[in-house]
Parts: structure tokens; C-alpha cells; sequence
């Protein structure tokens, strides 16, 4: 199914729904393009866990190939999906054996100058979370172990996809 997802950059992007992930292209902004790299990304909604995935095109040496993973929350509109941006981020490399999170520093800013709620914050860490237990923990590190593939299975078969 064809839809139409609001990216935190200001525009609206084609994207194509499959089940509980939504896949879409967006534009690179001129001010972070890479001379001879791609100008576009293509994003992954979890619709189910608050995730949003992209392997950013900029991404060069030693992060190059890596994995961007942000918190969201995703609004149903009449035009399409709005994706907000909750702050909490993870980088992931491609053989998954560690992780960052980063700007939990601006999760709590946020919840201090009263751009997120409490209940929000509550919703983001309990997602945070859920996401490390499911996709990052080894089976070794106890019975919260991975429960799925990283990245699932969905999104590296809509990988593959020509552009939107």
C-alpha cells in the first residue's frame, strides 16, 4: 500500500507499506549531501515498536554502513504518517556486536523545557528498552535476549526495492 510519511526534515516522502513496516525515500538536505555519495535515504518504520531505521548515505569511514536507529512516535493523519522524533537514538554497526545510544542528554532537555511530557519520556525508555532487548542483547546476556533478527528480516528484503 502506497503512503505518504512527514519526515522531521520538513518533507513529505513516498513510501510503500508491507505489513507492520512502512519503507520510504527522502531527500538528503543540500547542507548535509556528500559530493559523490547518494542524495537519498530510504527509512523503515517498525509501526509496532516506536523505531525508525536508516542507513544513512552520508555515513563514510569508520561508521560508514552503520545503522541509525531513532525513537519516534508516529501520528496517523489524513494525509499520511507524521513521524516525531523522541531524542533517543542508537548508531549500529553492521556486524551488530555493540551499539551507542545516544542523546539521552536531549530526552531529558526536552522533558525540562515541556516539549515532551513525562508520559512521553516514560513511553521512549520503555521503547529504548524493548529495542535493546529484542534486537541488540546476546542470547548469553540472559532470558531478555534477542528475540529477532537486526535489521529484521522486512526491512533488509525492502532494501532491494528501486526508489519510491
Amino acid at each position: 500500500m502506497n503512503v505518504e510519511v512527514l519526515h522531521r526534515s520538513g518533507q513529505w516522502c513516498a513510501g510503500r507499506q508491507f505489513g507492520e513496516v512502512v519503507a520510504y525515500d527522502v531527500q538528503i538536505l543540500p547542507r548535509y549531501q556528500v559530493a559523490g555519495r547518494p542524495t537519498v535515504d530510504r527509512s523503515y518504520l517498525l509501526l509496532g515498536e516506536a523505531v525508525q531505521l536508516t542507513k544513512p548515505a552520508v555515513f563514510e569511514g569508520a561508521v560508514e554502513g552503520w545503522w541509525y536507529v531513532d525513537l519516534v512516535e508516529i501520528e496517523q493523519t489524513e494525509r499520511g504518517l507524521v513521524v516525531h522524533d523522541l531524542y533517543v537514538d542508537f548508531l549500529i554497526p553492521p556486524a551488530v556486536d555493540r551499539y551507542q545510544i545516544l542523546d539521552l542528554d536531549e530526552l531529558a532537555d526536552a522533558v525540562r523545557a515541556g516539549k515532551l511530557t513525562p508520559s512521553q519520556c516514560a513511553d521512549v525508555l520503555t521503547a529504548t528498552q524493548r529495542f535493546v532487548d529484542r534486537y541488540l542483547r546476546r542470547p548469553a546476556e540472559g532470558p531478555s535476549g534477542p528475540g529477532a533478527e537486526f535489521p529484521p528480516g522486512a526491512v533488509t528484503a525492502l532494501d532491494r526495492l528501486p526508489a519510491f
